[in-house]
């Protein structure tokens, strides 16, 4: 009876209309608490494959899985790295043994092809979890001799078949072998298997890695850098592909667009597998510097191997002092920045592709400070509307490329503001903007629409799961677990 007067009493003040809106809200609110308890239901239950049927399974993996679900309460957070940190382990990683020594054979995710940079940065977060696991270990050495094996086959491809199969690009205009999926040569693919040789020798203490095939690997690799330095003319590398795509192909009979011999060196393509415009790739030629100075520390310290340590050393300090000359810009908004490319004419592209190596990602590689302040200039511009390939909508905000389309972003390049970023807020609204792009599915794709995340590239992309997995363990590591619980 006293219930009923109050619903009354609150008829009277409201009226009708009133009623109607309070009715309403009530509807939408359990309507939102129906859709809540749908969604944390959908949370609990994980997206990896059955045990059965994961490729790979390391229990230090999984005890870090466990650990990081454990402090985090952000339940689609951790939804989100239980299925992607694990990812590359469970779908992409094929192990054997080869000649008595382990060999790895990395698929990207729904291409079923090794690419060196992918592989490399796909393995890369469980390093540091190679000592306590030494089946991960021995999986991760793996990785690493195959992608020496892969240079000593052609240290100018990207892409390699498992064994001589051929593939959809046999009919390029290059030197291609049966063992290549693709031959696009990128500074990067030779960069991205001494960065994780080196991190894997650290870790470990293993230098068994480093034998006859790193040897011949690593004169393949200086020799490959010195013929694109492009002092000699345009050394032997030619590629030329059939196709409506223009950034599938060389220009000049293949050769791509001239340049002047500084000291850079060419870059047929970018991280993208896009054709460069100026050969002079930027952010490659700072890896290849970082690389080429742990090659030699390598050279030096296991294999005493002094005259290609030095020849190594020399070959950095060649470049970096080139980067110094050639490969800034002036710019009026902000400042002296880092071009994208140049071709040592005087000419710059200025943008930035999501893609890694990038320029907003440098730091993440260990290529420059992340406080030197030409970098914080360039991360200013990239982020911005001056950058023709930062986009910004509904959805988000970030870096694309001309790999996709116009107005898709890169989660890639989401993650790489986070891993460089000082700046708590800022690393905590790229997590709650990649939590709330993955367009229900648990995982990370290649792109998604600044308007809409649920238009999206790539259901099946390992490297930018296994990234927003390290992204996520970097951040609870460095005690910023607060941070991540606070997101919504």
């Amino acid at each position: 009876m006293k219930r009923r007067k109050i619903v009354m009493y609150i008829l009277l003040l409201i009226g009708t209309k009133g009623y109607a809106k309070l009715n309403s809200f009530i509807l939408e609110n359990d309507n939102t608490r129906v859709e809540n308890l749908v969604q944390k239901k959908t949370y609990l239950k994980t997206n990896r494959p059955p045990k059965s049927q994961r490729l790979f399974i390391s229990n230090a993996v999984e005890a870090e899985i466990r650990r990081v679900k454990g402090l985090l309460t952000n339940t689609k957070l951790v939804w989100m790295f239980e299925n992607c940190f694990p990812n590359t382990l469970d779908t992409t990683v094929h192990f054997r043994m080869l000649n008595g020594k382990p060999d790895t054979f990395v698929y990207t995710g729904d291409i079923h092809a090794m690419w060196l940079r992918d592989s490399g940065a796909q393995v890369w977060p469980y390093v540091q979890l190679a000592n306590d696991d030494p089946k991960l270990k021995e999986m991760i050495e793996g990785v690493i001799r195959r992608q020496f094996l892969c240079i000593n086959i052609d240290p100018y491809a990207n892409a390699y078949n498992d064994g001589p199969t051929g593939g959809n690009w046999m009919s390029d205009y290059t030197d291609m072998k049966p063992e290549l999926h693709e031959r696009k040569w990128e500074i990067d693919s030779l960069c991205y298997p001494l960065r994780l040789a080196y991190q894997y020798w650290k870790v470990t203490g293993d230098s068994s890695i480093f034998d006859e095939e790193w040897i011949k690997a690593i004169q393949a690799i200086l020799k490959t850098f010195k013929e694109q330095q492009r002092k000699e003319g345009v050394g032997p590398y030619k590629f030329q592909r059939r196709t409506t795509r223009a950034l599938d192909t060389m220009s000049n009979e293949g050769k791509g667009a001239p340049v002047k011999p500084v000291g850079l060196i060419a870059s047929a393509f970018r991280s993208s597998d896009d054709a460069t415009t100026f050969l002079y790739l930027v952010p490659s030629n700072f890896y290849a510097v970082s690389s080429l100075r742990k090659a030699a520390e390598i050279l030096e310290t296991v294999n005493k191997r002094n005259d290609l340590a030095e020849e190594c050393s020399d070959l950095a300090k060649e470049v970096e002092r080139a980067l110094k000359k050639y490969a800034t810009y002036n710019h009026k908004e902000f400042g002296t920045i880092y071009a994208f490319e140049v071709d040592g004419f005087g000419n710059h592209l200025l943008m930035d592709d999501a893609n890694v190596p990038s320029l907003l990602a440098m730091p993440y590689l260990g290529d420059i400070d992340i406080n030197d302040p030409i970098y914080q200039n360039t991360r200013r511009f990239v982020w911005s509307d001056s950058n023709p390939y930062f986009f910004k909508g509904k959805a988000g905000e970030g870096i694309g490329g001309p790999h996709i389309d116009h107005d898709m972003i890169w989660p890639m390049s989401i993650m790489m503001k986070a891993f460089t970023s000082q700046d708590d807020q800022e690393i905590k609204e790229c997590i709650r903007q990649l939590i709330n792009t993955d367009a229900g599915t648990g995982f990370m794709h290649e792109s998604f629409h600044k308007d809409n995340s649920s238009k999206f590239t790539r259901k099946w992309f390992a490297w930018q799961n296994t990234l927003f997995g390290e992204l996520i363990l970097k951040l609870v590591n460095e005690n910023k677990v607060n941070l991540l619980n606070s997101i919504r």
